[in-house]
């Protein structure tokens, strides 16, 4: 049973308080009374109602590749959970990625990968006020921000609000925090200027729910498989593997679990069991010898996590069974018509900007 059911009497008072907290700050922002920072060029946010994921990391990746090809100085605003740059703020410069300082224990996990995918196209501005660190990054020639997890971040103004729902789970229970997942009523999506249903190519339900509450542009997208690569060899050089013929025990630490486990099945990988830890969860020994025991009783031949995950081992020496991570690509249904819905956006605030 889910425990915020049980103890749904109990966390509702909060979940009302709460609720009243966040109207009145969006209430004081809409007002002007608190006054959002606008940088010179322009922000795309990236975000979502609820906790936990709905392909936040694959979107920004998607718009920083997007904006590239069309020749736009990107840079890349993030909070960066967990990492030490929440404290010690950084700006990443070109070529930083490949440096041996910049390690998963000073970045987070998420922060990592979009390094990684992204690599010298890209600044990076990693920390909590990431106002501050977009002006640091315009000072450095950037001129087209993606705002990680920004729908929230009302002191950072934006130019388009991509707003990302999770078709199987789009409003978190249908109660705020502590009660349920939501981090805004169903109503905040009026601020939305774009919507994407992840996780479906067709959900009439979900997508007429969000309709009541916007007129913003609805699309679908889902995640599809890259290549299943060899953890040990991140460094050197990733090896393709032939997925479909060995017997795999998947484990991740990501909000949504099910979901990979889910997809690996749809994808045709052979599950001989599984193992979800609490998202960004950095592995110890005791977890290592925890799965590969589980790993060998199931008899898979092979372990399989996310991309995400392997930024948050410790030491791969510590793993005896070969660990492979599946490489993921956000598919929008029309990516052309979603990518024009957002220029349109950006336009009617910037006009000229996104030509």
């Amino acid at each position: 049973m889910n425990p915020r059911r049980v103890l749904l009497p109990l966390l509702w008072p909060f979940s009302l308080l709460f609720h009243a907290a966040v109207r009145l700050r969006a209430w004081l922002y809409r007002r002007g009374i608190l006054r959002a920072k606008r940088l010179g060029g322009v922000v795309i946010s990236v975000g979502n109602l609820t906790t936990g994921g709905t392909g936040k990391t694959p979107m920004a990746i998607w718009l920083a590749e997007r904006s590239i090809a069309e020749g736009r100085r990107v840079g890349i605003l993030t909070r960066g959970y967990r990492g030490a740059a929440r404290w010690a703020q950084a700006s990443v410069t070109p070529g930083a990625a490949r440096n041996d300082q910049f390690m998963p224990q000073i970045f987070s996990d998420e922060v990592w990968l979009m390094w990684r995918r992204l690599g010298d196209k890209v600044r990076f501005g990693v920390g909590a006020n990431r106002a501050a660190w977009g002006c640091k990054l315009e000072r450095d020639g950037v001129d087209w921000f993606i705002l990680d997890d920004g729908f929230q971040h009302l002191r950072l103004a934006r130019d388009a609000d991509i707003v990302l729902v999770d078709a199987t789970d789009p409003f978190g229970g249908d109660f705020l925090l502590p009660a349920g997942r939501l981090r805004e009523p169903r109503s905040a999506l009026r601020r939305a200027d774009v919507v994407v249903i992840t996780r479906s190519d067709l959900s009439p339900e979900v997508e007429a729910a969000i309709r009541r509450e916007t007129l913003a542009p609805v699309f679908y997208a889902k995640t599809r498989p890259d290549g299943i690569f060899h953890a040990q060899a991140l460094m050197i050089g990733p090896e393709m593997l032939d997925w479909q013929k060995r017997s795999f025990f998947a484990f991740c630490a990501i909000a949504n679990s099910e979901a990979f486990f889910e997809d690996l099945q749809h994808w045709g990988l052979r599950l001989a069991g599984q193992r979800a830890f609490p998202d960004h969860h950095a592995y110890t020994h005791s977890d290592v010898q925890e799965i590969e025991g589980r790993a060998r009783e199931a008899g898979a031949e092979a372990l399989i996590c996310t991309e995400k995950d392997i930024f948050n081992f410790r030491n791969l020496r510590h793993w005896s069974l070969p660990i492979y991570y599946c490489q993921i690509r956000l598919q929008l249904s029309d990516p052309d018509a979603f990518w024009k819905a957002v220029k349109v956006a950006v336009e009617r605030k910037r006009p000229g900007r996104a030509r």
